[in-house]
């Protein structure tokens, strides 16, 4: 499994001309029921539906979970970008939090700042709409999943009154990290890479930038992309503690929200003493039964997260296949 969304690194590099233990049926909980699996595979794994704290190394049902979200000032919940269950049950967390009477922030990696003034006169012209809010954010020209994954989560937000924030980095300092191209400091600074990093986390933040992009990276560009990462993390911090007294809610990709060296991480050190919950929604492998062994997926002695709920897999799809030929085509592209 493939933590870290390789494709997506890339694009934004190179420039472009009770929870019951359910078959087929997810968990239903209290009045806010989780439509059943979507994804296909491995939907009888022992582990799927079920929610564990791997630094408690036991199980919770769904009531308790949510209350741990209800209480958290921050809450981060990790997917797997192209798993629909996972998007389902985003939703249903941030109903749970609206549902304890909060109304937090609600900050997308999907969004860029870029993408901002689009967002502010979308809402200006249809206040409380996410109707059109695709059309004005050009979300079709963009790399993530279909609109329909996400659409439930802007809904709900605006329904609540609850404001929407872009948390990505603007993609000119992405190029520019990746690129190892020297940004003001004033700049670094924003992003904490004034500051170095351990050596062991620069280790296996490098060897997971390899893994991500199948070893088809030229070597010169991984610690530029070691930068992206970490940037891309300390803005996301940014974006949820900024003028937000209520709190935030990130709906970003597992690897981000890791409490080892993710967000929660740059929140401590931008918000101390305020309540982190990190909630990953993790997929099930097949022989893998034991809760604990799935740390070994995120190259750590444990799931590096407050919470991890298991679901089925959208696809046994290689996330290598057709890379190098479509790395090949951009630096061509570059050439010209």
């Amino acid at each position: 499994m493939r933590i870290l969304p390789a494709l997506l690194l890339l694009i934004a590099v190179l420039p472009s001309s009770c929870a019951e233990r359910p078959g087929a049926v997810g968990p239903s909980v209290g009045a806010v029921p989780v439509p059943p699996w979507q994804s296909p595979l491995s939907q009888s794994h022992a582990l799927v539906g079920r929610i564990w704290l791997p630094g408690e190394d036991r199980f919770v049902e769904p009531p308790e979970l949510a209350r741990r979200l209800g209480a958290a000032d921050f809450v981060l919940l990790g997917e797997k970008h192209d798993n629909i269950d996972h998007h389902h049950l985003q939703a249903w967390a941030l109903e749970r939090i609206i549902a304890s009477g909060r109304r937090p922030v609600v900050a997308f990696e999907m969004l860029s700042p870029e993408q901002e003034p689009a967002l502010r006169r979308h809402l200006a012209d249809h206040p409380g709409q996410a109707e059109g809010l695709d059309i004005a954010l050009d979300w079709p020209g963009s790399h993530w999943p279909d609109w329909s994954n996400y659409r439930p989560l802007f809904a709900a937000s605006l329904a609540a009154g609850m404001e929407i924030r872009p948390a990505n980095l603007p993609l000119a300092d992405v190029r520019s990290l990746a690129r190892g191209q020297i940004l003001p400091p004033a700049t670094l600074a924003s992003y904490r890479l004034d500051q170095p990093l351990d050596g062991a986390a620069a280790a296996a933040m490098a060897g997971e930038i390899r893994d991500a992009h199948c070893g088809q990276l030229p070597e010169a560009m991984v610690p530029g992309m070691v930068d992206v990462q970490r940037a891309r993390d300390t803005a996301m911090a940014l974006a949820m503690t900024r003028d937000a007294p209520a709190g935030a809610v990130l709906i970003a990709g597992a690897g981000h929200v890791r409490t080892d060296r993710g967000v929660p991480v740059q929140i401590a050190a931008l918000a101390p003493n305020r309540p982190v919950f990190s909630l990953a929604f993790v997929e099930v492998a097949d022989g893998r039964d034991d809760p604990a062994r799935y740390g070994e997926l995120f190259a750590a002695p444990r799931p590096p997260f407050d919470a991890i709920w298991f679901t089925p897999r959208a696809n046994d799809d290689d996330p290598c296949a057709g890379l190098a030929e479509f790395m090949k085509k951009r630096q061509e592209q570059e050439k010209k």
